[in-house]
């Protein structure tokens, strides 16, 4: 090899190697989180009908955590040893299976005797679970564009057309991306190579095929057609006010059975003995804890009542931005208390405040701030 040659294969120094969101990522994530939390919804319910059956004989107990950790480590294989788009879909939907396998069983593992059912199991795998969320939507977010993320996304979707599976429709996006790449100036050895690919891409002989959306896309289309034809802006304000008040009457439960029950002495002692029998309350600081729950959930109901009425009076969007700022306030603090005290049976308030949060998005969205 001539010297000149050799000083093709010096590395480059200026080489780039940040990080680059993969084109369906935000897709598999939500995949990863439905996933998750049916996983833990499916595990617990089974148990509570099944009366917690054991898995093994004698000294042998196989416990779910292990299929848990069996399932991630499938995940991580498949993207490993396949390239194929569906790979990484795959590993997102048994990852979020997994991780929900494995998580439910945090609370034998941060107790000293292995209690599945300590009170603090609950809250933990909320927390997981919201910073899930959270990370789903840092993912989903608009983002500019580089040039080079820009050619990881066309070279990801260039799949389609090794596996025969090329739609009109996705062609003329990649060819509109690789003109958007050839008309920058920053990376010329990435505009040679877009304008190859967007020759090949022209090319009359290249098989194209009719739409055909995959399992989310085609939920997501039925999910539009659903709202335009049945969630007209009269229904969905009906909704979203049913869902407040709903929201709000079933958060006031707990604390006015408090404030009925703490004005009779014995009723309070009994009711504080079996916060303690049940190992909820351990100490005067736990009932600290107890009290600021029922204040908080008290207090946040009433002002989710009071954006519905501001809501129902045409305040709507002073009404919607209190409704959604305390449902978030309700999801992410206050249902981490209660989740300690209530367990797992707070899974059904948390998914019908999180619908009501998502239908006054929605609303936002299509009648408030687009006009």
């Amino acid at each position: 090899m001539t010297e000149k040659e050799k000083k093709k294969y010096i590395p480059n120094p200026h080489k780039d190697r940040s990080l680059v969101l993969r084109f369906r990522a935000g897709q598999n994530i939500v995949i990863t989180l439905m996933s998750f939390a049916f996983s833990v919804a499916a595990t617990r319910l089974f148990l509570e009908l099944t009366g917690y059956p054991k898995l093994g004989g004698g000294e042998l107990h196989i416990a779910h955590v292990l299929w848990g950790g069996l399932l991630l480590f499938a995940a991580a294989l498949i993207p490993i040893i396949f390239v194929n788009d569906w790979a990484v879909t795959l590993s997102a939907l048994i990852a979020g299976l997994g991780v929900g396998l494995f998580i439910d069983e945090v609370g034998k593992f941060i107790t000293s005797t292995n209690d599945y059912f300590h009170p603090s199991a609950a809250p933990i795998v909320y927390v997981f679970f919201l910073l899930t969320v959270l990370l789903a939507f840092q993912v989903r977010q608009n983002r500019p564009k580089s040039t080079r993320s820009r050619m990881y996304e066309i070279l990801e979707h260039f799949s389609e057309v090794l596996d025969r599976d090329l739609s009109a429709y996705e062609r003329e996006k990649m060819i509109q991306s690789l003109s958007d790449v050839i008309k920058n100036e920053d990376r010329k050895d990435l505009c040679a190579l877009a304008e190859s690919m967007l020759q090949y891409l022209q090319n009359n002989n290249l098989q194209v095929k009719n739409i055909h959306p995959n399992f989310l896309d085609r939920m997501k289309i039925s999910m539009i057609k659903f709202e335009r034809k049945f969630l007209s802006r009269p229904k969905l304000k009906l909704f979203i006010l049913i869902g407040m008040v709903g929201s709000a009457v079933w958060s006031l439960i707990s604390p006015v059975f408090f404030f009925s029950i703490s004005k009779k002495a014995e009723e309070l002692q009994v009711f504080y003995e079996e916060l303690f029998s049940n190992r909820l309350v351990r100490n005067l600081s736990g009932l600290n804890w107890f009290e600021a729950r029922v204040l908080m959930e008290g207090s946040l109901a009433l002002v989710i009542l009071a954006a519905a009425f501001l809501f129902l009076i045409k305040k709507e969007k002073l009404g919607t931005w209190l409704g959604m700022i305390s449902l978030i306030l309700a999801i992410t603090m206050v249902n981490l208390l209660v989740f300690y005290f209530e367990q797992f049976s707070t899974i059904l308030l948390a998914t019908f405040q999180f619908l009501v949060l998502v239908l006054i998005m929605r609303y936002r969205k299509r009648f408030i701030l687009t006009h």
